[in-house]
């Protein structure tokens, strides 16, 4: 894992990450109790489920991809301990950062919806 801001690429100490881990299982844990709830239920209702995917989504590419969405939307970054944010002073570091983090939206977008879909056809 680096240790050190990569525009584009790294924005992300170990703690950050852990903290992306856990939010990813929060998702998943409530998309779990979510698709219990939601077995059986009306088509509209089951396509609720793509909020905590979503959840689950976002914190598992953020934590594999090291790059915070919101620090990368926000021109920040934290390797250090929780809370210690720092800000990217130049504009071309902000765009990349700007960049992958419209990248990891999409991404997470792209897998809640896969995941979505997936629970409502193994419902029909």
């Amino acid at each position: 894992m680096s240790d050190t801001y990569i525009p584009g690429t790294c924005n992300l100490g170990k703690s950050e990450v852990r903290r992306r881990q856990i939010v990813a299982l929060g998702g998943a844990l409530l998309a779990l109790f979510s698709g219990i709830g939601l077995t059986g239920a009306s088509l509209a209702a089951q396509a609720t489920i793509f909020l905590p995917f979503m959840v689950f989504a976002i914190g598992y590419v953020q934590s594999r991809k090291k790059f915070c969405m919101a620090y990368g939307f926000a021109g920040a970054f934290n390797l250090g301990k929780l809370g210690e944010m720092a800000k990217v002073s130049d504009p071309a570091d902000r765009a990349a950062d700007r960049k992958m983090a419209l990248k990891i939206l999409g991404q997470a977008a792209l897998l809640a919806l896969a995941l979505t879909l997936g629970f409502i056809v193994i419902n029909l």
